[in-house]
């Protein structure tokens, strides 16, 4: 009888929290190397990436201190935050 191989389940941290999720269980933010920023669905976007959970009162937290200004060293537009939102309240 062969012994089931398991896959190793990827994790990430969320930068408000601090705690470890599957990264299927992330919303990831891209600075790209063009500057520009982006909410990447695929996990794939080149760029330097931080990853948030999936709880509006995460969303705001990090709106309200600027944490992913920080984090992707660029000013974070608005509108990344209202489609993490959206994101979020939709079950994404």
């Amino acid at each position: 009888m062969k012994t089931p191989i398991i896959k190793k389940v990827p994790m990430r941290k969320c930068v408000i929290t601090g705690n470890q999720f599957p990264k299927k269980d992330l919303l990831r933010v891209v600075r790209e190397p063009d500057g520009k920023v982006t909410i990447d669905d695929t996990g794939k976007v080149r760029g330097h990436g931080v990853y948030l959970c999936k709880d509006s009162d995460v969303i705001k937290a990090a709106k309200k201190k600027h944490i992913l200004d920080r984090f992707l060293e660029i000013q974070v537009p608005d509108e990344i935050y209202d489609e993490l939102l959206k994101k979020v309240s939709q079950g994404e």
